[in-house]
């Protein structure tokens, strides 16, 4: 059997390199007699590489290569990898994705045509790049009924909030080193406003949860907003600041999901994940918290999860692995701003407007204008906190909620 990557970037070099080096173990763990790389389609030239002889620019001729059983995708985007991937399982190939975007918007419809091509259709790397977390919630976990799973899912702004936490440096210079050390792109907007995170919390969701959760029915807030007092104010409750993404179940058939900076307690395991590392939490009946913990992105770590699934798309030729989920139904996701919980309140005006409020823990932080407030309180939901401090004449100008984990 014969394999194709498309995109020949970070991921899809770091997997062409892996599959090679380690190439007779591959081989051998896949249980293909034979276990080969043709191709490696790409728009862009690669004339001093050493798999030039395996660039091809048309797509078409690996959908009509019948020796290529198995096609890597790390491309990213949604167009063209939705066309190709979707024309690749039509036509009985199996089809390996690192692509978050196009698992969390196409994933319920290209498993169903893998299902009924009986070919397969694998994303490990798509949430936790070298994280194992799709094959352990989906195997090793299949006994649990999964209440909850949390996570911080972006390696740029854990590296950001790190260095504001760790070394009292301003967001902007934060995200400026993260650009210059490529942890960040020239244009940080999907990382720093929480859409990279989001769409991997919608993955997970739809596998722990059974239903599809598409990304625009998630409330998103990145960490454009945190400063440099947010962190003393966590800091004077016992607390950090991290960027979750987080999905439980609300009833029988109801789910809460969003992605928010979030206060976490200083001791608690997802706090000790720093710099660029991803930690995810699952919390099931039977477990209770298992978290995995790694390094969430770099070429590498997320070509090993790649070529693991592509050892099990070699061990499962005319054979489905169990993956997968149903469709969406209406009213599933409820609204965030409407459950009860514990927020982080930060804003101008009149430190009285908390009296009213319920287990109310002020705090303080260095240097602080003297209009400004910032407490965590408990209340019915975030909709009614801002409604009652606004009626208070009190200026909300930050929420987190505040979390158990």
């Amino acid at each position: 059997m014969n394999i194709a990557v498309m995109g020949f970037g970070v991921v899809g070099s770091g997997v062409v390199e892996l599959f090679e080096k380690n190439h007779e173990m591959i081989t051998e763990k896949s249980m293909q007699d034979a276990f080969d790389l043709k191709y490696i389609l790409d728009i862009r030239d690669f004339p001093d590489s050493p798999y030039a002889d395996k660039m091809v620019k048309d797509f078409n001729i690996i959908l009509n290569d019948a020796s290529v059983g198995i096609v890597v995708e790390t491309m990213g985007g949604l167009h063209p990898a939705y066309e190709f991937v979707s024309a690749l399982l039509n036509a009985g190939k199996s089809v390996v994705s690192s692509n978050k975007e196009l698992v969390a918007e196409k994933g319920l419809e290209l498993l169903e045509i893998a299902k009924e091509k009986n070919v397969n259709f694998l994303f490990e790397a798509s949430v936790g790049g070298g994280i194992p977390i799709i094959r352990p919630i989906s195997q090793c976990l299949a006994a649990n009924e999964i209440a909850e799973v949390a996570g911080i899912l972006n390696g740029t702004t854990n590296f950001i909030l790190t260095k504001m936490i760790d070394e009292q440096m301003d967001f902007d210079t934060a995200l400026r080193l993260a650009q210059q050390l490529g942890y960040a792109e020239k244009d940080p907007t999907a990382d720093v406003d929480g859409i990279d995170a989001s769409r991997k919390i919608c993955i997970l969701a739809s596998l722990c949860f059974g239903k599809h959760v598409y990304p625009n029915v998630v409330r998103t807030e990145g960490i454009r907003k945190i400063s440099l007092r947010d962190v003393a104010y966590a800091a004077d409750s016992g607390n950090v600041i991290k960027l979750l993404g987080v999905a439980r179940k609300a009833g029988a058939d109801k789910l809460v999901i969003f992605v928010s900076p979030c206060l976490v307690g200083r001791h608690s395991q997802l706090a000790g994940a720093n710099d660029v590392f991803n930690a995810i939490l699952v919390r099931g009946d039977a477990i209770g918290d298992v978290v995995f913990y790694g390094r969430g992105a770099g070429k590498f770590p997320t070509a090993s999860a790649v070529v693991a699934d592509v050892i099990d798309c070699g061990k499962h030729v005319n054979k489905r692995k169990f993956l997968g989920w149903s469709d969406s139904a209406p009213d599933y996701v409820i609204d965030s701003t409407a459950i009860p919980g514990k927020f982080y309140v930060r804003g101008t005006g009149s430190a009285d407007a908390f009296s009213a409020l319920a287990d109310v823990k002020r705090l303080s932080a260095p240097d602080a204008p003297a209009n400004e407030a910032a407490c965590i309180c408990a209340a019915a939901s975030e909709k009614a906190l801002l409604a009652d401090l606004s009626a208070a004449g009190f200026s909300a100008e930050l929420v987190m909620p505040v979390t158990d984990y």
